[in-house]
């Protein structure tokens, strides 16, 4: 099904995918913010859980598709290459709020707690790679653990928000969390079922993307790696772009970087979804040198984002910190060496 469609046809169905993908990412921001302080789940949280998950959909299913159609490459750089640019994304919110870096408002006990789980998962699925190759109905040992770590970190950190052991100075540029008046009128079934929606409509553009993309790689010569990483990576990422910016300028920056962070931890889960999928063996080891390099870029980028929540670095209005320079600038280099490398 849509595998054999001209070039010309393939990339009008790639844009249209787009165009879907950043308007549905659009429009969850305000139903998820909303639906934080309906349901009293918190920024941090709703924008882990429902945000990240929701905006991920378009890029787990390219991913799995991918598997299913045996192209382990294509599935493994969209997954691992989403969470480099959904990392550098945060960059852009960080221009757009125009008081103080948005690691320095932003910085909350969740985000960092959703960003030591990245770092962990991250961590796993490089282990997957160098481990012996050992399967068991096709599948590595890593990806039930994968899966394990993540809802373990979720739990331990909606505990941690109860009770939490370490809070933020609050200062000036601290953005607090209060409800919304109005959104406390709004029905929680109308909200969800919205949510729903734009969930369901990212999750068949991923499909749709993944067979645009399959034809541009083998049509273009470019391959499934800078394919996978530089094109869907930063499509099916769209909605995490749209949503932190949209976030910010609600005045939600906690729930800008965590929907960041969250969704970064919901994509190692691509990894885990794809090795199940890939009927090939297991699919750490089908990562490439040139894809393996996102894995190590994104716990660099990760990192530095931490850094720069916990350091707390002020900036005047126009101007970003180390930590988005520094973001960029890994983004950079693992955009060239794949180019370089793919040549």
């Amino acid at each position: 099904m849509l595998t054999n469609l001209p070039l010309g046809t393939a990339i009008t169905l790639f844009l249209g995918c787009t165009l879907v993908i950043g308007v549905a990412g659009t429009k969850l921001t305000r139903i998820v913010d909303d639906l934080a302080d309906r349901t009293g789940l918190g920024e941090a949280i709703a924008g882990a859980v429902l945000l990240g998950m929701a905006t991920s959909l378009s890029g787990l299913v390219l991913s799995v598709s991918a598997a299913l159609d045996d192209k382990p490459t294509l599935a493994m750089s969209n997954a691992l290459g989403g969470i480099a640019v959904q990392t550098l994304f945060l960059t852009i919110a960080d221009l757009v709020h125009r008081r103080a870096n948005l690691e320095h408002a932003a910085a909350s006990i969740g985000n960092l707690m959703q960003g030591g789980l990245l770092l962990c998962l991250l961590s796993l699925v490089l282990v997957g790679r160098f481990a012996p190759e050992w399967t068991l109905w096709q599948v590595h040992p890593i990806t039930p653990l994968l899966l394990i770590a993540y809802l373990y970190g979720l739990r331990l950190a909606d505990r941690t928000k109860d009770r939490p052991m370490w809070r933020p100075a609050n200062t000036r540029e601290t953005q607090p969390e209060t409800p919304d008046e109005q959104a406390m009128t709004r029905s929680a079934l109308n909200l969800w079922l919205s949510f729903i929606g734009l969930a369901l409509a990212l999750a068949v553009s991923g499909f749709l993307l993944e067979r645009a993309a399959s034809v541009i790689a083998s049509a273009t010569g470019l391959g499934q790696s800078v394919v996978g990483a530089l094109m869907t990576a930063v499509v099916t990422s769209l909605p995490e772009l749209v949503t932190s910016v949209a976030a910010v300028r609600r005045g939600a920056l906690t729930l800008a970087v965590a929907g960041i962070i969250g969704g970064n931890a919901f994509d190692t889960l691509f990894v885990a979804a794809s090795d199940v999928a890939y009927r090939g063996g297991s699919i750490y080891h089908a990562i490439a040198d040139p894809v393996a390099l996102w894995v190590a870029l994104s716990l660099l980028m990760t990192a530095i984002l931490m850094v720069g929540m916990i350091h707390r670095e002020r900036e005047g209005p126009g101007r970003i910190g180390f930590e988005s320079l520094g973001i960029a600038l890994c983004y950079l280099v693992g955009a060239l060496s794949l180019v370089f490398t793919s040549g």
